[in-house]
C-alpha cells in the first residue's frame, strides 16, 4: 500500500510520468545495457530491444502497477505480477538484479523528467518501484521454491533426442535431461526458456511451450522466426536450422500460468499458428486422465500444411468424450474436410455457460478472439491468454 503522501503525488503526476515512460525506459534500457552488456548475454533478449517492444512492455507494466495502487489501495495485484514474475523465474532473474534496474531507472526518470523530477516526486515513485519490486521477489521466491531452484541454477543441461519436422516452418524437438536426474514436474500449459549461444558468442533465450511428454521425456516446438524479418527470431532461427540429436541446450525449469485448473466445469482451448502448442499439452493431459469434460478447440491457421500437431490434436480430441474440435485455414480449407475457410468466427458456434477460456496466439488474434467471447456472455475473469515475448497487453481491459 502507497503511504497517504505517495498516493496524492503519484496520483497527480502518472499523467506526465506515464507520458513520458517510453521515453524513460528507452533511456533506461541503453544506459544500463551500455554499461552491464553482461545482462544482454542469456539475460534480455536483443530482438525485442531492437524493435522497442521491452520497454513498451516495462512502460505499461509500471503505469498499470501504479493505477492499481491508486485504484486498489488494499489489494496486490497478484494477476499483474503473476506473468512477469514466471517469466523471470524461466530466466533466472535474482533479487540482486532489481538493485541494477532500480539505479538505473530511476537515474533515467530524472534525466528525462528533468526540473519535475522534484526528490517528493522521485521518493514516490521510488514507493511504486520497491512495492512493485518486492511483491514480485516474493512471488518469485515462492515459484523457484515450489521448483526447488534457488534462481541461479534454474539451467540444466538437456540432450535433444529426436527431431521431427511439424510444417515447413516448426520442428519439434524432443528433450531428455543429459545429467540423468528426474526430469522436473510441470503444468500443461507451461513453458520453459532455451538458451543458445549465437554464432557471434552472445547467448539468447527464448521461450518455448511444452507441446507434448513422454516419462522423463519433454517435447517443444519451435517455428522459426526468420531473423532477417522479425527481430527476436534469432534464436527459433538457430534452433530450427541447427537443433539436432545429441546435441545439448540450457533448458529452464517450467514456468507460465495459463494452466487449465481441474474440475468439471467447460474449458475452451483457442489458438492461432503456433499457439496450438500449449493446447496440444492440455489435450494430452486431458486424455491421459481420462476427461469427460466438455472441451471446445477452436484453431486458425494460414493452411492445412502450417498447422502443426494436427494429426495429433484431432486423435487427441477423439479420445476425449467431451469434447469438440473446428478449425479455420485462410486457404485450402477443401483440402481438410471439416475444417472452414477464412479467420475464426465464433457467430456460429456455441459457447458452454461457465467456461473457461484459454487464448494463444498472436496477439492481434487474442484481441480480436477475447471480444468476442466477451460478447458471448464469458466473464473477463474467465478468460486467461499466453503470450510469449514482451506483454505490451498488461493491465489494459481491451
Amino acid at each position: 500500500m502507497l503511504s497517504t503522501e505517495s498516493a496524492a503525488t503519484v496520483r497527480a503526476t502518472i499523467p506526465a510520468v506515464a507520458g513520458a515512460l517510453e521515453t524513460i525506459t528507452a533511456r533506461f534500457y541503453d544506459t544500463m545495457l551500455s554499461e552491464r552488456p553482461e545482462l544482454l548475454d542469456g539475460l534480455f533478449n536483443r530482438g525485442n530491444q531492437a524493435d522497442g517492444r521491452q520497454r513498451k512492455a516495462l512502460a505499461g507494466a509500471v503505469a498499470a502497477f501504479a493505477v492499481s495502487l491508486l485504484d486498489h489501495p488494499d489489494e496486490r495485484p497478484d494477476a499483474l505480477l503473476s506473468r512477469i514474475a514466471h517469466k523471470h523465474v524461466s530466466l533466472g532473474v535474482t533479487e540482486d538484479q532489481y538493485v541494477i534496474v532500480h539505479k538505473y531507472l530511476f537515474a533515467a526518470i530524472a534525466e528525462t523528467l528533468g526540473e519535475a523530477a522534484t526528490p517528493d516526486v522521485v521518493a514516490a515513485w521510488d514507493e511504486v518501484y520497491w512495492l512493485m519490486a518486492g511483491s514480485l521477489i516474493a512471488l518469485e521466491a515462492r515459484l523457484y521454491q515450489e521448483a526447488g531452484t534457488t534462481g541461479r541454477d534454474v539451467w540444466r543441461p538437456w540432450r535433444v533426442a529426436d527431431r521431427a519436422e511439424q510444417t515447413p516452418d516448426a520442428v519439434t524437438l524432443t528433450l531428455e535431461p543429459r545429467d540423468g536426474e528426474p526430469a522436473p514436474g510441470f503444468r500443461p500449459g507451461q513453458y520453459v526458456s532455451v538458451r543458445v549461444q549465437l554464432p557471434d558468442g552472445l547467448h539468447q533465450a527464448r521461450q518455448y511451450s511444452v507441446s507434448g511428454w513422454d516419462g522423463n521425456r519433454r517435447r517443444i516446438t519451435v517455428k522459426r522466426l526468420r531473423a532477417g524479418e522479425h527481430p527476436a527470431g534469432e534464436v527459433s532461427t538457430h534452433l530450427y536450422d541447427r537443433a539436432a540429436p545429441g546435441d545439448v541446450l540450457m533448458v529452464s525449469a517450467p514456468a507460465g500460468d495459463v494452466t487449465p485448473a481441474d474440475g468439471e466445469h467447460p474449458l475452451v482451448l483457442a489458438s492461432a499458428g503456433i499457439g496450438c502448442t500449449p493446447m496440444t499439452a492440455m489435450l494430452q493431459h486431458l486424455a491421459e486422465q481420462g476427461s469427460t469434460r466438455p472441451v471446445l478447440v477452436l484453431h486458425a491457421d494460414r493452411g492445412p500444411e502450417h498447422h502443426a500437431h494436427r494429426e495429433e490434436a484431432a486423435d487427441l480430441v477423439d479420445r476425449l468424450p467431451g469434447a469438440a474440435a473446428h478449425t479455420w485455414y485462410e486457404r485450402g480449407a477443401q483440402e481438410a474436410p471439416g475444417s472452414r475457410a477464412g479467420t475464426m468466427d465464433l457467430d456460429r458456434i456455441e459457447v458452454p455457460e461457465n467456461a473457461e477460456v484459454y487464448l494463444c496466439g498472436p496477439l492481434p488474434f487474442m484481441r480480436d478472439v477475447r471480444a468476442r467471447f466477451l460478447r458471448a456472455g464469458i466473464p473477463a475473469r474467465s478468460v486467461h491468454y499466453e503470450v510469449f515475448g514482451p506483454d505490451l497487453w498488461l493491465g489494459t481491459d481491451d
